[in-house]
C-alpha cells in the first residue's frame, strides 16, 4: 500500500463534493510528474485530501483509490478546461483515477501546523514552492496526520 496527498481548490472540487458523491474522478491533472504519480496509484492506496488556494489550506480528510489510472476524459473535450488538442484516444497524455470518500476531518490540519510539527519534516507539501497537485506521502506522515485528526473530534 502507498500513500498520497491530492490537492484541490475547494471551489473546483472539495472534500464536501466527494463526500456528497461518495466516489469521484480525479481529473484535470496537467503536470507530467503529478500525472506519473497518478499512474503509480493502486486500488486501495490511501489519500490525504488537501484544500489549496483558500482561506485555510491544509489536509481536510481522507479518501482511497477506487480505480487505477485510465485516460482522463477531460483531455478530449473541447469544452473542458483540461482539453489537450495534442492528446488522442490512441495516445492519451493525461490520466485520471477514481477516488472514494473515507472521512472528513472535524478540523483542517493546516499547512502551518504541518510545518510546525518536526515529524512532518521532509513532507513534500511542507517544502517551499511545493505546487504538485499529486504527491507521494510516507506511511509515517500519513499515520501522523490521522493521529492528529483523531484527537480533534
Amino acid at each position: 500500500m502507498q500513500y498520497w496527498l491530492v490537492k484541490s481548490e475547494p471551489d473546483c472540487y472539495s472534500i464536501w463534493d466527494l463526500k456528497r458523491e461518495k466516489v469521484g474522478a480525479w481529473t484535470d491533472v496537467r503536470n507530467y510528474q503529478a500525472r506519473n504519480f497518478l499512474r503509480a496509484m493502486k486500488k486501495g492506496d490511501g489519500l490525504l485530501f488537501y484544500h489549496s488556494s483558500c482561506k485555510e489550506v491544509g489536509v481536510v480528510g481522507l479518501a482511497t483509490v477506487l480505480k487505477e489510472a485510465y485516460p482522463d476524459p477531460t483531455q478530449f473535450k473541447l469544452s473542458e478546461d483540461g482539453y489537450d488538442p495534442k492528446s488522442t484516444v490512441e495516445n492519451p497524455r493525461w490520466s485520471a483515477v477514481d477516488v472514494k470518500f473515507v472521512e472528513e476531518f472535524a478540523k483542517t490540519l493546516t499547512l502551518s501546523e504541518l510545518k510546525a510539527d518536526k515529524q512532518f519534516a521532509g513532507m513534500e507539501v511542507t517544502k517551499q514552492g511545493s505546487r504538485l497537485s499529486v504527491q507521494p506521502v510516507t506511511e509515517a506522515h500519513y499515520k501522523r496526520v490521522i493521529e492528529i485528526a483523531s484527537k480533534r473530534t
